[in-house]
């Protein structure tokens, strides 16, 4: 008998980074197509396609679907659909293809999260990335939605007291992964001195946020084969034995800035679909698009009590070696955000730790990991709990 249990059958991940040679369709073709190497499966045997994929005018192409056909014509006649939520769309897209392949609408699915996002003006990106703010779109920002994470990291000293040196020494955490990650955008380890100093290399974008506080834009795909067989022989497959989604009001007048209301209640949804707990996790690749979102997420993933975060830092809890490693990718704020392609990256990298293939910092003897993936500012929130094979 099949098991009813999803698997990830295989797996790719482009390099993240600025990649003036790569085009949108070339970046799908070159994840989608490793991806079903990955899981040795044949082209024709894929009966969905779904592409995370957000836009938002950062590409002239609106209708990107139907690219993934370009990996190889025994796609042709296969069902490509794209999905878009924000941030959250690679864990849309990954969400929907579970959702078809437990209703038995779907067999073997082929996922891609994918964006091009350099090659145009800064300003360009920025409002393209206001569109996914219900107060913001429409309008011209210097400093997009770091402003609107610096609205919360200033109501977070407010309540609870100064955390620049605290995100100091999260950007310095996940320089150092990423350092250590060959597919990350930026690859250097700061130290944490450089990321906790303002500097001419190091300025503020939004006070208190400075340059190191802020993910960078980025190029870049990733893609999974689901399914219900194990296919590959390079690894075994990967369970996904927990997930959920939950979205909180749009207009911030609704909303708690502190509160992430919506991402803990994904949270906890998934862990309970999974029958965890948070402690039983042996990592968790979670949405760090700016430092001041992973502190509050340690709060909200129960690691400590409000307002005190920073203790999860000081007290090694999310260090590698640690009670839940966060990260060990480097986050989006070293590996890069890609915005389409996050979510499905970030299922990527756990898998890869669940499976001993992870290329940089491996957590060892990994077993349990967790997906977090937010879009808006922790609007339309995605979890998934991961299980080796």
């Amino acid at each position: 008998m099949v098991s009813r249990t999803p698997l990830l059958l295989g797996w790719s991940h482009t390099q993240f980074g600025k990649r003036p040679e790569a085009t949108l369709e070339s970046l799908v073709v070159e994840a989608g197509r490793a991806a079903l190497a990955d899981a040795a499966v044949d082209p024709r045997q894929v009966d969905l396609v779904v592409v995370g994929h957000f836009n938002s005018g950062m590409h002239p192409l609106g209708f990107p679907s139907s690219l993934p056909l370009q990996i190889d014509d025994g796609l042709f006649g296969v069902p490509s659909l794209r999905v878009e939520n924000a941030c959250a769309s690679g864990s849309a897209a990954v969400h929907t293809a579970l959702t078809h392949l437990l209703a038995g609408r779907a067999t073997t699915i082929l996922v891609i999260g994918v964006e091009k996002m350099t090659g145009i003006p800064p300003e360009a990106v920025g409002s393209a990335l206001l569109g996914a703010d219900y107060d913001a779109a429409g309008t011209s920002s210097t400093s997009g939605f770091a402003g609107l994470f610096a609205d919360v990291a200033r109501e977070y000293e407010r309540r609870h007291g100064p955390v620049a040196d605290t995100l100091g020494a999260i950007a310095a955490k996940s320089h150092r992964l990423g350092a250590a990650n060959p597919l990350a955008h930026l690859r250097k380890d700061l130290g944490e001195e450089f990321c906790s100093t303002t500097s001419e290399r190091n300025p503020v974008v939004a006070a208190p946020l400075r340059r190191t506080d802020c993910s960078p834009v980025s190029d870049g795909a990733a893609a999974l084969v689901l399914g219900h067989r194990p296919t590959s022989e390079r690894h075994g497959a990967v369970r996904v034995v927990g997930w959920a989604a939950a979205n909180d009001h749009l207009p911030s007048s609704r909303r708690d800035p502190l509160a992430f209301a919506a991402t803990e209640l994904a949270w906890h949804r998934a862990l309970a679909d999974a029958d965890v707990s948070t402690t039983d996790l042996d990592l968790v690749e979670l949405h760090d698009c700016f430092t001041i979102a992973e502190l509050r997420m340690y709060e909200v993933l129960g690691l400590a009590g409000p307002g005190e975060g920073r203790r999860a830092l000081e007290e090694g809890l999310v260090l590698p070696g640690g009670v839940l490693p966060v990260n060990p990718s480097g986050g989006l704020k070293s590996k890069g955000h890609p915005v389409g392609a996050t979510g499905v990256s970030q299922h990527v990298c756990v898998a890869m730790q669940l499976t001993g293939t992870f290329p940089g910092h491996q957590v060892a003897g990994a077993r349990l990991g967790a997906v977090h993936n937010m879009g808006g500012l922790a609007v339309a929130n995605h979890v998934t709990v991961l299980a080796a094979p």
